[in-house]
C-alpha cells in the first residue's frame, strides 16, 4: 500500500479499545486524590509522623513527574500497546503492596512504584488514540471522552476515596485499583491494534533521561517542600536553582544528540506549547481548588468524607458536559483556542464565586453553581486541548508528545497544591494576628474565620492563574478547526502571516 496516496482503515476495534484506554485513564488520574482521602487513616494505622505524611504524595508525584518523559519515549520505542500492558500490570503489583503496607517504608514503596508505572501508562494512553483516532469527527469524540476523565478524574477520586474509607477502610484506596488494572490489561492485549510502522526506534538519549528526570524531579520536591518548610528554605532554594540548572542543560543537550529523548519541533510549534503551558496553568488552579474545598467541606460545613466526595458531583457533571457535548461537538466546527480561550474564563468565572465564600455559605446557592461552571469551562477547554497537543506530530513522536501533556499536568498539579496553599496559609496567619480580639473570645471560631480568609485569597491567586491560561490560548493557538475527514498530511501551526491553517491528523500508512 502507498504511504502517500492510499489511507489507511480505521481500526473495526477502535472504539472497544477506547473503553480499555479509557479506563486505564481514570485509574491513574483518580489515583492522584483516591489517597488523600485516606490519608489520615493510614498516618494513624502505620504510626507515620506529621513529618513524613507528606511522602504517601510527594512519593508519587516525584516518580510519575519525573519519568514521564522517559516514558513516553519508551511507548515509542517499544510499542505503545506492550507498554500500556506492561504500565497497568506493574501499576496493580504497585497498589497490591501499598495495600498490604505493614510499615511507612513499604507504603511509601508502593507510591513510588506506582509512579514509575503510571510514568509508562499514562503517555502510552494518550498516544495510542493519537495513532487509532485518525477521522476528524471520530477523534473528536474519543478525546472528549478522554479530556471528560482526564479533567473529572480527580473528583471522582474523592467520592470513591471517601466511600472506601468510611465504609471498609483506607487500604481499599490501593486495592480498588487492581481490578480496573487487570480488566484494561486484559482488554488491551486482546482489542488492541497498535498501527504499524509508528514506532522510533532510535537509541535511546541516556543524558536526556539522566537531566529530564533530575531537573522534574528538583522542580517538584522544591515546590512541595516549599509547602512544609517554606520558600526561603535553603533546601528549597537549592532544589529549584538545581532544577533551572538541569533542565537548562536537558534543552541543551536535546538541541545537539542525533536521537533526543524530547525532540524539540515537538515543544517549539507554538499550538503544542500554547496548550502544554495554559493546561499546565489551569491544572495548578483546579488541583488547588480541590484541596480548599476538601478542607472547607469537612472542616467547617462537618461533612462526611462520603458526603464530601459526592458534593463534588456538579463538577464531574460540568466537565462530562463541557468535555463530550460542548467541546466534542465544537472542535470540527470551530479553532481550537475558541473552545480553550472562552472555557478557562468560563472556569475562572466559577472560580470567581468562591471567593465569596464564609463559614455559612450555603452549598446549593453557591458551592453547587461555581462547581458547574468550573466544571463547564474546564471540560470544553480540556478535550481540545487533549487532542491538539497530539496533532501534526510524526507518528514516532507521539508518546512523547503525549508524555508532555501529562508532565504538564503533573506538575502543574504540584506547583498547585504547595504554591496555593502556602498562599493560603499564610492570609490565614495574617487574618488571625490581626483579629487577636475575637481569638480571645472565640478561639474555635476565630480559626475557622482564619481559615476560610485563608482559602478565598488563594482563590483569588486561581482566578488570575485561570485568566492567564486563557489568554495565552488566545495568543499562542493558531490553529483551525480540524478538516471534516481522514487527511494525509499533518501541520500544527498557522502560516507566519496570520492566516489559520486547517490542523490535520497524521495517518500511518501500512
Amino acid at each position: 500500500m502507498s504511504k502517500t496516496a492510499d489511507i489507511r482503515l480505521p481500526d473495526p476495534s477502535r472504539w472497544k479499545a477506547l473503553a480499555f484506554i479509557a479506563l486505564a485513564q481514570l485509574m491513574v488520574v483518580l489515583d492522584a486524590t483516591i489517597v488523600n482521602i485516606a490519608l489520615p487513616h493510614a498516618q494513624t494505622a502505620l504510626g507515620i509522623s506529621d513529618a513524613n505524611k507528606q511522602w504517601v504524595i510527594t512519593a508519587y508525584a516525584l516518580a510519575f513527574g519525573g519519568l514521564l518523559l522517559f516514558g513516553g519515549r519508551i511507548a515509542d520505542l517499544w510499542g505503545r500497546k506492550r507498554t500500556f500492558v506492561v504500565g497497568l500490570i506493574g501499576f496493580a503489583l504497585a497498589s497490591a503492596l501499598g495495600g498490604a503496607a505493614q510499615n511507612q517504608g513499604m507504603l511509601f514503596g508502593s507510591r513510588a512504584l506506582q509512579g514509575v508505572f503510571g510514568a509508562l501508562l499514562a503517555p502510552a494512553a494518550l498516544s495510542l488514540l493519537a495513532v487509532m483516532f485518525t477521522d476528524a469527527k471520530e477523534r473528536a469524540k474519543a478525546f472528549g471522552i478522554y479530556g471528560a476523565i482526564a479533567g473529572g478524574g480527580g473528583a471522582v477520586g474523592l467520592i470513591l476515596g471517601g466511600f472506601l474509607t468510611q465504609v471498609l477502610n483506607w487500604r481499599w484506596t490501593f486495592f480498588v485499583n487492581i481490578p480496573f488494572a487487570v480488566i484494561a490489561a486484559a482488554g488491551a492485549y486482546f482489542v488492541i491494534r497498535e498501527p504499524a510502522g509508528s514506532r522510533n526506534r532510535s537509541p535511546l538519549d541516556v543524558p536526556g533521561v539522566v537531566l529530564s528526570a533530575l531537573g522534574l524531579v528538583s522542580l517538584v520536591y522544591g515546590f512541595t517542600r516549599a509547602e512544609s518548610a517554606g520558600w526561603s528554605d535553603a533546601l528549597t532554594i537549592g532544589m529549584f536553582v538545581a532544577s533551572g540548572v538541569l533542565l537548562l542543560s536537558f534543552v541543551l543537550t536535546e538541541s545537539r544528540v542525533k536521537s533526543p529523548l524530547l525532540p524539540l519541533r515537538v515543544v517549539l510549534d507554538r499550538n503544542r506549547g500554547g496548550v502544554y503551558l495554559s493546561l499546565g496553568l489551569a491544572i495548578i488552579a483546579m488541583f488547588g481548588l480541590f484541596l480548599f474545598l476538601t478542607y472547607y467541606l469537612q472542616v467547617v460545613k462537618g461533612y462526611s468524607p462520603i458526603r464530601t466526595g459526592f458534593a463534588f458531583l456538579p463538577m464531574i457533571a460540568g466537565m462530562i458536559t463541557g468535555s463530550t457535548q460542548i467541546g466534542a461537538r465544537l472542535m470540527t466546527r470551530v479553532p481550537a483556542r475558541k473552545l480553550m480561550g472562552p472555557g478557562f474564563l468560563t472556569a475562572a468565572v466559577g472560580m470567581l464565586l468562591l471567593t465569596q465564600l464564609e463559614i455559612g455559605t450555603s452549598y446549593v446557592g453557591l458551592i453547587l453553581p461555581a462547581q458547574l461552571l468550573l466544571g463547564l469551562g474546564m471540560g470544553t477547554a480540556f478535550m481540545p486541548a487533549m487532542s491538539l497537543a497530539t496533532h501534526g506530530v510524526e507518528p514516532r513522536d507521539s508518546g512523547v508528545a503525549s508524555a508532555m501533556v501529562n508532565t504538564s499536568q503533573q506538575v502543574g498539579g504540584a506547583i498547585g497544591t504547595a504554591l496555593l496553599n502556602t498562599i493560603a496559609a499564610s492570609a490565614a496567619t495574617a487574618y488571625a494576628s490581626s483579629h487577636a480580639a475575637l481569638g480571645a473570645r472565640n478561639p474555635e471560631l476565630l480559626k475557622l474565620q482564619s481559615m476560610v480568609h485563608g482559602f478565598t485569597g488563594a482563590i483569588w491567586w486561581a482566578v488570575g492563574i485561570l485568566v492567564v491560561a486563557s489568554a495565552i490560548a488566545v495568543t499562542f493557538i493558531n490553529a483551525g478547526r480540524p478538516s471534516a475527514g481522514p487527511a494525509t498530511g499533518a501541520s500544527g501551526s498557522g502560516d507566519a502571516d496570520g492566516v489559520e491553517d486547517e490542523f490535520k491528523v497524521p495517518v500511518v500508512a501500512h
